[in-house]
This record gives C-alpha cells, sequence and structure tokens, in this order.
C-alpha cells in the first residue's frame, strides 16, 4: 500500500496554544510529509508492496532500517494527529477505559505521573506510550521512530518527544510540552476506541 499523508482531524490552530498553527504546519506539513515521500520510495522493490502499515513496519524492523523509520514514523503521526482533539471539545474518558487504567496502573493519577516520565526519560528522539500488552495496559518508551507493534503490543496512545513536537512552542522546556499535552489535547475517545478495537 502506498503511504498516503492524512488531513490533519481539525484546523491549524485549533489547539490553541498547547501546539501552535506554526508547530502543525511544519510537523504535519513539511515532518510527515517527509515520512511519507521516503517511505513510498523505500517501499519500491522492497517485497513488501501490497503489504498494510502495520505488517510493513513489522517486516522491516531489524531488516531494512530506512523503510522502517519512515513507515514506522508515518504510522506513528497518522494516530498523534487523532489522539489529539480541538481544546474546546472535551468530552472526557470513557468510563471503560478509565476503569483500566485504575485497574491496570494504579489509577490516573499514576498513569500521568508515568507517561509524563516516560517521555521526560526518553533520551533524545522518541515516543512515550500507553499500550496494550498481553491484556494488560502498560506505560513504555521508544527511541525514534520505533512502537510498541514491534514489542508485542498495541498502541494506544502515543506523545511525540522529537524537538520538532515542541521546540516551537517550548523551546527546551520537554516537562512543559509533555504536561499540557497530557492534560489539555489527549482525545481519549479515540484511546479508548483502539482499546476497544484491540480487546
Amino acid at each position: 500500500m502506498a503511504f498516503e499523508l492524512p488531513e490533519l482531524p481539525y484546523a491549524y490552530d485549533a489547539l490553541g496554544d498547547f501546539m501552535s498553527a506554526e508547530t502543525l504546519e511544519f510537523h504535519h506539513d513539511k515532518h510527515h510529509l517527509a515520512y511519507v515521500t521516503n517511505g513510498n520510495n523505500l517501499l519500491k522493490d522492497s517485497g513488501l508492496e501490497g503489504k498494510s502499515l502495520e505488517e510493513i513496519i513489522k517486516a522491516s524492523h531489524g531488516t531494512n532500517a530506512g523503510l522502517f523509520n519512515n513507515a514506522a514514523q508515518h504510522y506513528n503521526h497518522v494516530h498523534f494527529w487523532k489522539w489529539m482533539k480541538p481544546v474546546a471539545t472535551d468530552a472526557g474518558m470513557p468510563g471503560a477505559l478509565a476503569a483500566k487504567i485504575d485497574a491496570d496502573l494504579g489509577g490516573m493519577d499514576k498513569f500521568r505521573a508515568d507517561f509524563i516520565n516516560a517521555g521526560l526519560t526518553q533520551f533524545g528522539s522518541g515516543w512515550c506510550w500507553l499500550a496494550l500488552v498481553d491484556g494488560k495496559l502498560a506505560v513504555t518508551k521508544t527511541p525514534n521512530g520505533e512502537n510498541p507493534l514491534v514489542h508485542g503490543g498495541t498502541p494506544l496512545l502515543g506523545c511525540d518527544v522529537w524537538e520538532h513536537s515542541y521546540y516551537i512552542d517550548y523551546r527546551n522546556a520537554r516537562p512543559k510540552y509533555l504536561e499540557a499535552w497530557f492534560d489539555n489535547l489527549i482525545n481519549w475517545e479515540y484511546v479508548a476506541e483502539l482499546l476497544e478495537a484491540a480487546s
């Protein structure tokens, strides 16, 4: 399957001061587009044409670094845009997801602290994650474009801690970015949909 750049599911200025229009224009229109363009070029003659994006990621992990990096980053960003919602549309957290967080992660406060800490302690570029692993929620982190798919998990929520995701708005203050992102931008309904589909 050819990679395609999805449209943002909201206006460039919909995330307010927490993620500026300028950041989204650079992040979506330039960085994500580059993963799509490079990924499509590397997919040619790879033997993985026609496979699903998830299959391409798993098959190229450890065998085709260029294709893996671009395919995984494309996957991560397809979901990253959906993991955020306009600041005025907070529907709250669905009950089934909240109950699962309580049961598996020790409650919302502990989950928030662990998720933010995963993002803070990811050295260099990478992601912090909420994933479903063997039926239980887990907080993890990965370097560069890697994601839980290649570690036996299903990504349910991911925050991009590459500098291009926050440097325009927060400069080097990654903690401030992670706190603002977690507290104000997460689309919990989408996280719940992914949990239901993976369960």
